[in-house]
């Protein structure tokens, strides 16, 4: 009788120990994502009237694609530090907006990295379970339980090239640059098995530059802003006892 008391309280004691430490197992990430870019710039644009962080503008037309590679850390069970390097094309025409007139149009290839750190507000319960770490592949019974929701923000630099059409190259435009961005943005991710994980991102940039389209009018009270949304994969890497990555297993 002792003896089994003597168990049941060594369980008790040790189910929150290993809730606050096993996802310590895995604290480096790799990631990758791809998806679609939104624009909004000088070019282009429909809305007249007050437009807030360019949503009201938003068009096939403007949309291109992104990738991107991530290196992440968990600093604790919630808080997360990335390393984000992205490849994106943007898009800009004055086609079917309100300023047809103009004919301008321009595509832009940009490179952004950026270091950003990630807060779960919602945790998944399944990392912390010593049955689903051991289990190899398969799908997760418990779908709500394997949910993480998560909100993000950082510091970032977008180096760019732009290529105009004729029309924008006879005004005169600048044909690239260098200039710092603020991304910030929200994610969710399904805990698919102990290693993988998929997910879904939206973010947005605010770029500390009006000529990312390569164009800036008179009229323009803002810079440049543009979005990500993204399917991501990542694989979580086992951590060796001196804190670094372990590839293998």
């Amino acid at each position: 009788m002792k003896r089994s008391i003597l168990i049941f309280v060594i369980f008790v004691m040790a189910v929150p120990l290993s809730h606050s430490q096993l996802w310590k197992m895995r604290r480096w990430e790799a990631a990758a994502g791809a998806g679609s870019t939104f624009f909004f710039g000088d070019i282009g644009g429909f809305s007249q009237t007050k437009n807030v962080l360019g949503f009201r503008d938003l068009t096939y037309l403007q949309t291109r694609f992104n990738i991107n590679g991530n290196i992440k850390y968990r600093i604790t069970r919630n808080i997360n530090a990335r390393l984000s390097l992205s490849y994106a094309l943007f898009h800009a025409t004055d086609e079917r907006g309100s300023n047809e007139t103009r004919i301008l149009e321009s595509t832009t290839s940009a490179f952004e990295p950026a270091i950003l750190g990630e807060y779960y507000f919602v945790k998944n319960y399944a990392e912390n379970s010593y049955l689903f770490l051991r289990r190899k592949s398969g799908f997760i019974r418990h779908f709500f339980n394997s949910l993480d929701f998560y909100a993000y923000t950082g510091i970032g630099a977008i180096t760019y090239t732009v290529q105009p059409n004729e029309a924008l190259l006879e005004r005169g435009m600048k044909t690239g640059g260098f200039a710092a961005a603020i991304p910030a943005g929200i994610g969710g991710t399904l805990i698919f098995s102990p290693d993988l994980n998929f997910g879904l991102e939206l973010g947005g940039r605010y770029a500390f530059t009006d000529y990312l389209d390569g164009y800036t009018s008179q009229f323009s009270k803002a810079n440049d802003v543009y979005y990500f949304l993204n399917l991501t994969v990542t694989y979580k890497l086992r951590t060796g006892p001196n804190g670094l990555p372990r590839f293998g297993r």
